[in-house]
């Protein structure tokens, strides 16, 4: 037992050096929104001035929170309603041409993020969409779709064909089969792509510069980029690690609750390869 243990010790050693280097910036910057800094919120001391002064800023940060949430939930939704079925019908159906269109659809992940932004603020001005919610999401979901819709294609492709053809003899129909069979089994891959898709809606910042003008309809993170600024050329580094701290909890509690499906959503694809 003991060996056993010894052997172990360089696996145990090498996990905890990388916990102590991933977190080391979270709790450092958690430490320094508290902590007393000349010119910010908190002069003195340890307290939550820094938060009261994120709290009262411009729009409010409830206003920004209420934002970004409303901008991650339907970049989510997008994302999971376009990436199922289209991954289901790369996974399921043969038609002339599947995979020379699923690698085009994988083709642009290559493209460079940047690049497109200002031909899609032009796009999303003819569709009367610039300047709101709803335009900066579907940016958002379109730059999600080609690794979603990879990982549902995989998911689908893990579930043996017998369980949909047995709902099939039942009496379902493909989309009865879709509902009731398939997605529980791919649920993993679901949580997968999701919780991408959250976290990018939810920490982006290149997107809502270009895509928003308006201070009252900006995301967390293009409010915390702003309240960074104040007057004089003064840098409210408090203020802008409250905002940080504030952006990271969402994602670490969404994690730490999803990560066991998040982990086999991984795993599913992995063994299907």
């Amino acid at each position: 037992m003991l060996t056993r243990a010894l052997g172990r010790t360089p696996y145990y050693v090498v996990a905890a050096s990388l916990a102590v280097i991933f977190l080391f910036p979270l709790l450092w910057n958690a430490w320094a929104s508290v902590s007393g800094q000349p010119g910010t919120g908190q002069q003195s001391g340890y307290g939550l001035g820094n938060y009261r002064t994120l709290l009262d800023y411009d729009a409010g940060l409830w206003r920004y929170l209420l934002n970004s949430t409303i901008v991650s939930a339907l970049t989510v939704a997008l994302t999971l309603g376009v990436s199922l079925l289209g991954g289901y019908a790369f996974a399921r159906f043969d038609f002339p041409g599947r995979n020379v269109l699923f690698l085009l659809t994988l083709a642009i992940l290559m493209v460079p993020y940047a690049t497109l932004l200002i031909p899609l603020y032009v796009l999303l001005g003819r569709l009367q969409l610039e300047n709101s919610l709803i335009g900066l999401s579907l940016v958002l979901a379109m730059f999600q779709l080609p690794f979603a819709t990879f990982m549902m294609r995989i998911s689908f492709e893990a579930v043996p064909r017998e369980l949909e053809e047995s709902a099939l003899v039942d009496g379902c129909g493909t989309a009865g089969a879709l509902r009731r069979v398939l997605l529980p089994a791919v649920r993993p891959g679901i949580v997968t792509v999701g919780l991408f898709a959250f976290l990018a809606a939810w920490n982006d910042f290149i997107a809502p510069l270009i895509l928003i003008s308006d201070s009252e309809k900006a995301p967390l993170p293009l409010a915390v980029a702003n309240l960074r600024q104040q007057s004089m050329g003064a840098v409210d580094y408090g203020a802008t690690e409250a905002g940080v701290v504030v952006l990271a909890v969402p994602c670490l509690l969404l994690f730490l609750l999803l990560q066991r499906h998040y982990i086999r959503g991984f795993m599913s694809g992995a063994l299907k390869g």
